[in-house]
């Protein structure tokens, strides 16, 4: 089992303006971002950097001039080979000179993606975008149960895009299942960038718990995949699919198969009286002072079947100081679980 940090890691990077409630809030800005953006075509020498109240603009093809964001000014710099510290260091006048003097004389054209008065992206011929929204519509497909996991610390919902790239973190918290006598719920991280920031990728598994600061704790089965935004960008759209439809199915057979686990657990008993019940959970390696509070516990609810000292025991576990503690206590307690198998 390993921790995963993707989602921790986008928490702390997001701004409040990054961040989105829900799936469809989320969907909305992607649509009007893809919407409202166009791509245009021309030679590098062609940009003509200018100013405008000490605002560096550069000209498209149609003749508009549009203002840089941070992103599309690093490419510049990066068309340019200029270092960008180096030219946030210049007046606006004097970047403009050096970007005139620098910027490459190439027949070959580039691609601008031009949105509201501003350039959001500048790349090369080799470069092909895939929309967020296009990759959003995979979700609506084959990812219906699947919504983002409880809000972190400083209201981080797991759901981001701004103006360099997207993540995305969504778990099936109904979708409960066991693997190797332990519970775990499927989940997935997915990204993208329609800019060139970062590549198109996922990242699924199954998980027991996620923390406030959305650190994905025990995860098993992960599988990766990414792809780089080139011709064959869109062939990784239908990976992406394929992945996601394999964990919803996955999903779908381990549940049935929960399902008939716990209702067997509800059903069995460990013993006829106490005695026999301890017995049994000696021979799994609990503590015998855990075990008979555990019983006591059980023997209230009017029986000693295996769900209810399984359930007695892990809320006992859950008062365990230490971390360590209380993880070896959970899989000896977990371990129970196969008894109804």
């Amino acid at each position: 089992m390993t921790n995963l940090t993707k989602a921790h890691q986008e928490l702390f990077r997001r701004t409040p303006d990054e961040t989105f409630a829900t799936l469809s809030d989320l969907r909305t800005h992607c649509r009007s971002l893809r919407d409202s953006s166009r791509e245009l075509w021309q030679q590098p020498q062609s940009l003509e950097p200018t100013t405008s109240e000490g605002v560096i603009q550069v000209t498209l093809e149609d003749g508009s001039r549009n203002r840089l964001n941070d992103w599309s000014f690093t490419q510049l710099c990066r068309m340019a080979s200029v270092s960008k510290e180096t030219v946030n260091r210049l007046s606006a006048e004097t970047a403009c000179k050096a970007f005139r003097e620098t910027l490459p004389g190439s027949a070959k054209p580039m691609q601008c993606l031009q949105q509201d008065g501003i350039v959001r992206s500048l790349h090369g011929i080799s470069y092909t975008r895939l929309w967020n929204a296009d990759l959003l519509g995979v979700i609506d497909e084959f990812a219906t149960d699947f919504q983002p996991p409880q809000t972190a610390v400083g209201g981080g919902t797991g759901l981001y895009c701004g103006e360099q790239d997207m993540f995305v973190f969504l778990i099936d918290p109904t979708g409960w299942a066991e693997i190797e006598g332990e519970a775990f719920a499927p989940g997935f991280f997915l990204w993208n960038s329609e800019v060139g920031r970062r590549s198109l990728g996922i990242q699924t598994f199954w998980f027991q718990s996620v923390c406030a600061n959305h650190l994905v704790w025990d995860a098993v089965e992960v599988v990766d995949f990414s792809r780089k935004h080139t011709a064959k960008v869109h062939d990784g759209l239908g990976e992406i699919r394929r992945i996601i439809e394999s964990l919803a199915n996955k999903r779908d057979e381990r549940r049935d198969s929960f399902v008939r686990v716990l209702s067997k657990a509800m059903t069995e008993k460990l013993g006829d009286d106490a005695d026999q019940v301890l017995k049994e959970l000696s021979k799994r390696g609990i503590p015998r002072g855990l075990a008979k509070t555990a019983l006591e516990i059980a023997e209230e609810r009017g029986a000693f079947t295996i769900f209810a000292v399984v359930d007695a025991l892990t809320r006992l576990t859950q008062k365990a100081t230490y971390a360590g503690d209380r993880a070896e206590a959970d899989a000896k307690v977990a371990s129970l679980l196969a008894l109804a198998i």
